[in-house]
């Protein structure tokens, strides 16, 4: 059962990350053979001020 978590910065609409995760789920079905009741995928969303990048702030 895959488990695809997706990080990034907050500001995107419930339809956007539905759209995705679409995407992300028939791409793991097609490339993992795996069915898509099986796909998770969880958004996190962290603010911009806490992404790092060599030690330095995105």
């Amino acid at each position: 059962m895959p488990l695809i978590t997706i990080s990034m910065y907050p500001g995107r609409t419930e339809k956007q990350k539905e759209e995705f995760a679409k995407a992300v789920t028939k791409s793991a079905v097609e490339i993992l053979k795996t069915k898509e009741n099986h796909v998770i995928v969880v958004f996190e969303e962290n603010p911009k001020e806490n992404w790092y990048m060599a030690g330095n702030p995105l």
